[in-house]
C-alpha cells in the first residue's frame, strides 16, 4: 500500500541542489493544494519526504521497546520501489529509501521533546528550503518550518554516527536532553538512479522566526581563523575566531544563564574527547531585538500603503495550516498571542538565551555545537602523516589532540561571555 502525503500548503522552492542535475528552477508562489502529492523540484528531496511520511505511519504500527537493545544501535529497514506508475509526477520511477535505526531515532525524537507527528508535518508537508543560516560545505536545507534542518552527509560520517550512536544516546539520557550537542532526529540514505545521497536530520540551532543579524563559527583558536573577503561581502557571513576578537563581540548573558550554559558545554566537551572527536565549532548566533522592532515598524508601514490583497511575497516562508490540522513542531504556537521581536519559545528554540537585564543590547543568543562526526583516529592520523611526508617529522609537534582541542576549545568559550 503507497501513501501520498498529508494535506497542507505545498511550494516548489526553487533551489539547486548538488544532487539533482543543474536546471534551472522556477519559483512559484505558495497556492493552497486539494490534491495530496508531494512536490519538490529535486528527485532526491521528493524520495525524502515520501520515505519520512512512510516510514513515520509504519513506525506507529511497532510498540514502542520497554528499553533499546544492542541491534537497535546495527538496525536498519529499506524499501526499495521498481517501475511505479503511483504519483509519478513527482517521484522517480525507481528509487530505494534506507532508514538507519529507527527504534533510537525514535527515542531520541522523544527524549528532545518532538512528538513523531510533528516531525513528518515539519519534513514532508512541503519541501525543505535552501537554508542560508548554516554554516557547512555541501546540501543544507531548512524544513519548510525551518525547525529543522537536513545536511547531506558522507559515508564516512555514517560511519562515524554508527560509532558514537550508542555512546551519544547514553550521553542525552544521563544529561535529560540538556545538551548543546546536535539533536540528532533522524538519518536516512535515499537512492536514485544509482546515486546515493546520505542524509541527516538535525533540530535547527537558528530560530524558526527570529532573524538572526549576526553569527560566528568558533573553535577556540586565532590561526587562520578570520572570514574571508568573498565571505564578509554576503549579506550574512559566517565570523570567525579572529573577527570575533577584533569586534570585541560579547555574549551578554546573566551569570546563572552563563553557569548553565558553561555546565551544559562541559559535560558535551568529556564526552566528545571520550570519543575522541574533535573540530567541531560553537555556532553563536545573535538576534538584534532593538534592529527587529526597527524592521517590524517599517514592515507594518509598507504593507499599510499597499494593497492588503496583494499576493504573498515568494520568499516568505509558507503559512502555517489551519489548528485543526497537524501543525509540525513550531505550528502550535499559532494558538497563542503573536510573538514580537526578542520573544521565544524555549520547547522550541531550545538553543535560544535572552540577553541579561541591563546589558548594553538587547539581543538574542543561539549557542550550539555543530560538525562533531569528525574522529580523531581516522581523519587526523592520515592528515597528519601526509604533513610529516611533506614537512618532516618536526611538523608533528603542532598535531592537537581532542583531550587538547576540547580544554583549549573550553578555555575559549568561557571567555566570549561579558
Amino acid at each position: 500500500r503507497r501513501r501520498a502525503g498529508p494535506r497542507g500548503t505545498m511550494s516548489s522552492p526553487g533551489i539547486t541542489s548538488t544532487l539533482a542535475a543543474k536546471r534551472k528552477t522556477k519559483k512559484k508562489h505558495f497556492v493552497q493544494q486539494n490534491v495530496e502529492v508531494f512536490r519538490a523540484s529535486d528527485p532526491v528531496l521528493s524520495v525524502l519526504m515520501w520515505g519520512v511520511n512512510h516510514k513515520i505511519n509504519d513506525l506507529g504500527q511497532v510498540p514502542v521497546p520497554v528499553m533499546l537493545l544492542p541491534d537497535d544501535f546495527k538496525a536498519s529497514t529499506k524499501i526499495k520501489v521498481n517501475n511505479h506508475l503511483f504519483n509519478k509526477e513527482n517521484l522517480p520511477g525507481q528509487f530505494k529509501f534506507k532508514e538507519y535505526c529507527p527504534q533510537v531515532f525514535r527515542n531520541l525524537r522523544e527524549r528532545f521533546g518532538i512528538e513523531d507527528q510533528d516531525y513528518q508535518v515539519s519534513l514532508a508537508r512541503s519541501p525543505p528550503v535552501k537554508n542560508e543560516d548554516g554554516v557547512c560545505e555541501g546540501l543544507l536545507l531548512a524544513s519548510y518550518d525551518r525547525t529543522l534542518v537536513v545536511k547531506e552527509i558522507s559515508s564516512e560520517e555514517v560511519v562515524e554516527m554508527h560509532n558514537i550512536l550508542s555512546e551519544y544516546h547514553q550521553h542525552i539520557v544521563t544529561c535529560h536532553g540538556h545538551t548543546l550537542l546536535p539533536q540528532f532526529l533522524g538519518m536516512y540514505r535515499v537512492t536514485v538512479e544509482s546515486e546515493d545521497a546520505d542524509l541527516l536530520v538535525m533540530r535547527n540551532v537558528f530560530s524558526h522566526r527570529l532573524h538572526v543579524h549576526r553569527k560566528y563559527d568558533l573553535k577556540g583558536s586565532l590561526v587562520s581563523r578570520e572570514a574571508s573577503f568573498k565571505e564578509k561581502v554576503k549579506e550574512l557571513p559566517t565570523y570567525k575566531d579572529t573577527d570575533f576578537r577584533n569586534k570585541m563581540q560579547k555574549v551578554y548573558v546573566s551569570e546563572e544563564e552563563k553557569e548553565k550554559i558553561l555546565d551544559k558545554l562541559g559535560r558535551d566537551i568529556e564526552f566528545l574527547v571520550r570519543m575522541r572527536i574533535m573540530d567541531y565549532s560553537l555556532l553563536l548566533g545573535i538576534h538584534d531585538v532593538e534592529r527587529a522592532e526597527r524592521e517590524k515598524e517599517e514592515e507594518e508601514m509598507e504593507s499599510t500603503s499597499e494593497d492588503e490583497e496583494e499576493e504573498q511575497d515568494e520568499n516568505d516562508p509558507p503559512p502555517l495550516p489551519a489548528s485543526n490540522s497537524p501543525e509540525g513542531i513550531s505550528g502550535y504556537m499559532n494558538a497563542f498571542k503573536p510573538m514580537g521581536p526578542g520573544e521565544f519559545d524555549p520547547y522550541v528554540d531550545v538553543y535560544a538565551v535572552q540577553s541579561a537585564e541591563g546589558a548594553p543590547r538587547r539581543e538574542v543568543y543561539f549557542l550550539g555545537l555543530i560538525d562533531v562526526l569528525t574522529q580523531y583516529d581516522a581523519k587526523k592520523k592520515a592528515a597528519h602523516a601526509a604533513k610529516a611526508v611533506k614537512h618532516g617529522a618536526g611538523s608533528e609537534r603542532s598535531t592537537v589532540h581532542p583531550d587538547q582541542y576540547g580544554k583549549r576549545f573550553l578555555e575559549f568559550i568561557s571567555r566570549i561571555f561579558a
